[in-house]
């Protein structure tokens, strides 16, 4: 039997908080409930969640009575993720399980079950969307610079093989290519090792390929480049539902993808088809980041042009993380424009933290998918 959000809250109903000694529901403690094709997510600000034991236990308590509001055994119950917030909204926790073990189901692999990693290579995991223009590239190459600046050993291939972005967004200009034997040496920029096909054909030379060549160039850029030891791969993709995205889920085995998505319903329609076709190649959805959020004026004053939120409400419908959500601002233009995204990080404004959180959700979620296996399981973080 399909689980609904009703027996979700009524599940919650039942369960106490031990601070104030009352169900849940009762005290406002559920902030968000949405379920979608048997993934619950839910946000709590619970009085009695204050430590790591305290959400443990609250969250096993929850998902318990969950899955016995779902039928014999959680039948119906794919997965639930609670998010626990202080007084502010923020996320201090979660807490993510998968459904109980089912028999395999009788249908083809997806591409990712043989899917090989790279050597050395630690995490990899992709940034897409849905269609083009929602700032993909930029928030691809900010989680990289922001993963470098983090101490991490970084690389950011740049797999939009008809429109590369990195040329300009990571300052490479002035730099040209070497490759030693039949490997490409990435450039080195604001602490990443980076790689684009921007920098290997003439500037400005439309790439009029078909899906082949495209595929022969994504599998060159990918395991021809001397990458090295990395603790992250940053993987650039092009808009939409193409060749590139199926010849990366063969090639590689990634931790999974992140979606970015203004907040308008038109690319919202656009990101759900992303994240469907994600999950349909096995590769885990991260989560969403919400780019172009609100519009922050020369006075500072926020100005809500696309509808902010919506990519996040759209995430609670998909059962997806929410990673963050980025404004339309100035200063972000003028540094993508200069090549120089480690500018994006100074200092200590909206756009610094807004990148910041945003990077630091993103490792949050990759550990924890490295955590998850086929058995029910829950991880408090």
């Amino acid at each position: 039997m399909a689980i609904t959000k009703d027996a979700v809250l009524a599940a919650l109903a039942t369960v106490e908080d031990p601070a104030v000694r009352r169900d849940l529901v009762s005290i406002g403690a559920v902030t968000r409930c949405a379920v979608c094709d048997g993934r619950v997510s839910i946000a709590l600000r619970a009085p009695g969640a204050t430590s790591d034991e305290a959400r443990s236990a609250l969250a096993e308590a929850a998902l318990a009575a969950v899955r016995a509001h779902a039928g014999e055994s959680g039948a119906g119950l794919v997965g639930m993720r609670i998010e626990f917030l202080d007084k502010d909204g923020a996320v201090v926790g979660v807490a993510d399980t998968a459904g109980p073990k089912r028999a395999p189901a009788a249908t083809p692999p997806t591409p990712q079950a043989a899917a090989p990693g790279l050597p050395g290579v630690a995490h990899i995991v992709a940034v897409g969307a849905g269609k083009g223009g929602v700032g993909k590239s930029t928030i691809a190459v900010n989680l990289a610079v922001g993963l470098a600046r983090a101490g991490r050993a970084v690389g950011l291939l740049d797999g939009d093989i008809y429109g590369p972005s990195l040329p300009t967004m990571m300052g490479l200009g002035a730099m040209d290519p070497v490759v030693i034997g039949n490997r490409i040496q990435p450039f080195m920029a604001h602490g990443v090792k980076c790689v684009t096909m921007g920098k290997l054909v003439e500037p400005g030379k439309p790439l009029i390929w078909r899906g082949p060549m495209a595929h022969g160039a994504f599998k060159q850029l990918a395991e021809q480049t001397e990458w090295g030891e990395l603790d992250y791969l940053v993987i650039d993709l092009p808009p939409g539902t193409g060749d590139v995205v199926l010849t990366m889920a063969q090639m590689l085995r990634l931790d999974g993808a992140a979606i970015v998505c203004t907040p308008q319903r038109v690319a919202q329609d656009d990101a759900v088809r992303a994240a469907g076709m994600f999950r349909q190649l096995g590769v885990p959805v991260l989560g969403v980041v919400e780019n172009m959020s609100y519009f922050v004026g020369d006075d500072g004053t926020e100005y809500d042009l696309f509808g902010r939120g919506g990519a996040e409400q759209m995430a609670q419908r998909l059962g997806a993380p929410y990673l963050g959500g980025v404004a339309i601002n100035t200063r972000l233009r003028v540094n993508s424009d200069a090549g120089d995204p480690s500018a994006n990080f100074a200092g200590d404004d909206a756009l610094a933290r807004d990148l910041t959180r945003l990077v630091e959700r993103l490792e949050q979620e990759v550990a924890l998918a490295a955590s998850q296996t086929a058995a029910p399981t829950l991880t408090v973080r």
